[in-house]
């Protein structure tokens, strides 16, 4: 069935979700038509999420009306939404952790897996998302598992496609290439909607814009003719303070030292690690940039003792001067490290335990457990408290972790690791998902952190935070770290080439 322009491929009518008191979705109205880019943009908790899954079929409405092409219809599960030609690339993925890329992608595209390699690699060069498809998902990084979640989305050839977050933990040269093929898409009649929290995207590549504000609509923008200031400030109802970063002394005596480190991982498809040096002092901010699959991750799990390296290369990584590289994570958190994963949801908070429970994870030598038990007035103030400090939106201490959107989430679990004063903190992808109102409180938090002595270190794939929060930058590529470099005597354009490998030109034109 062929649609005209003029008539909505996709339309709401007073579309109305209810969690038990707690209206996520208030009589939401919205039209799509085909080869419209259509923002949706909202603070963290305002039920953007909520309404693309009701879309997809994943919660059904509990009031009002979906249209798909003028006929009504209860999209009750999400094979039937890709069936009617919905496709969606979550937030938070839904990979199986155990098996490799090609046969994730065939559970919802049924085709021999010769056949899907090929095609999984075909779509990843053409849009500039290179995978392996036959690597195992759980070896992933976030950013590589994210553009699984795109190719295979992009494999369905889907009439309306939902992006939620799709640019978070993409590198620069990826996203223009995202932007290039959704625009292709458009062009050809493909619908998108588009939820993100980095407003010159939207503002790129956007023809309108839908606001949400605590789960009601509050009004529409034309993009191209809004500024970023001005639809931050549609998003969250106020002006955003702008961070202060003044100049570190960086005089503080190293917390955190890499010293030759190698490693390689049991599973060949990840990349090794190859004479990591690296040294974080006391007050310091440095960043590591790098597009995602380049060692970044194996990088954290050593450095938080995830993975530990036997005792004859425990030197390689020292923490106050001491080596810890053959300590398990409790050791090395009593040493005084904090650790914020890429990965909220299984390795940042357990999704089916309470907030509150969620904290002692962190909290528990702050005096929340006496005698092996639990105080529970102590360990729901410290769960406020950082509930607090962040303004998290959350139904309370007892909601579980996995009720919370992912942008509260982060928040949260960023407070928690805040909440211990930690001597050494190493974050990834701190601002993963947050709209730009809690983002740039996340940024003056951890500056605030750094000025009251902490160590942190900062891996990211968004250059402009890089360059907003650190002191010195450092690229990761193919398991290599480059030569760390003053923020201020680099360019964004110089971290791009070191990010696709180019160190020696771009070092020496940075010095």
């Amino acid at each position: 069935m062929t649609i005209s322009k003029c008539s909505p491929l996709l339309e709401l009518r007073n579309v109305t979700k209810r969690y038990g008191d707690f209206i996520a979705n208030d009589a939401i109205n919205l039209t799509v038509h085909a080869g419209d880019i259509h923002a949706i943009l909202g603070e963290n908790g305002a039920g953007k999420s909520t309404l693309m899954k009701t879309i997809f079929g994943v919660h059904q409405p509990d009031e009002g009306d979906i249209l798909w092409k003028d006929v009504p219809v209860q999209i009750t599960n999400p094979a039937q939404a890709r069936d009617l030609g919905i496709g969606m690339v979550f937030q938070h993925f839904s990979l199986f952790e155990t098996i490799s890329v090609a046969e994730n992608i065939s559970l919802t595209i049924p085709a021999p897996l010769s056949d899907l390699v090929k095609q999984i690699r075909a779509k990843g060069e053409a849009f500039g998302l290179p995978v392996n498809p036959q690597a195992s998902v759980h070896g992933l990084s976030v950013g590589e598992r994210q553009r699984v979640e795109i190719i295979r989305c992009l494999l369905q050839e889907p009439e309306l496609l939902i992006l939620d977050e799709p640019t978070s933990v993409l590198p620069p040269p990826a996203i223009e290439n995202l932007f290039a093929t959704l625009r292709t898409l458009s062009v050809n009649g493909i619908a998108i909607l588009y939820i993100s929290h980095k407003l010159e995207e939207i503002r790129a590549l956007c023809d309108q814009a839908t606001i949400l504000r605590s789960g009601a609509v509050t009004g529409t923008a034309d993009p191209k003719k809004t500024n970023a200031k001005d639809l931050a400030t549609l998003m969250i109802g106020q002006d955003i303070p702008q961070p202060t970063h003044p100049k570190t002394r960086m005089n503080g005596a190293p917390q955190l030292t890499l010293n030759q480190l190698n490693y390689r991982d049991p599973n060949p498809n990840i990349v090794a690690l190859k004479d990591i040096n690296l040294t974080v002092r006391a007050g310091e901010i440095v960043g590591i940039a790098g597009v995602s699959g380049n060692g970044q991750l194996t990088l954290a799990r050593l450095i938080s003792g995830e993975d530990i390296l036997t005792r004859d290369h425990a030197s390689s990584i020292q923490m106050q001067g001491q080596p810890v590289g053959h300590l398990p994570p409790n050791a090395r958190r009593k040493r005084g490290l904090s650790f914020v994963p890429e990965d909220r949801l299984g390795r940042g908070a357990a999704p089916l335990m309470s907030i509150s429970n969620n904290g002692l994870l962190t909290g528990h030598r702050l005096g929340l457990v006496k005698n092996g038990l639990i105080q529970r007035s102590k360990r729901d103030s410290f769960a406020e408290n950082c509930i607090t400090a962040m303004n998290v939106q959350t139904q309370g201490v007892q909601a579980l972790a996995s009720s919370l959107s992912g942008g509260n989430l982060q928040k949260y679990i960023v407070a928690r690791e805040m909440a211990v004063n930690p001597l050494l903190m190493v974050v990834a992808q701190p601002t993963w998902g947050i709209d730009v109102g809690a983002a740039t409180l996340v940024h003056q938090r951890l500056i605030g952190l750094r000025d009251n002595g902490t160590a942190i270190l900062v891996i990211s794939e968004d250059i402009e935070e890089l360059f907003e929060i650190s002191d010195r930058l450092t690229v990761m590529y193919d398991g290599r770290l480059s030569n760390p470099v003053s923020t201020c005597n680099a360019t964004c354009e110089q971290i791009g080439q070191m990010m696709m490998g180019q160190f020696a030109a771009s070092l020496e034109a940075a010095e």
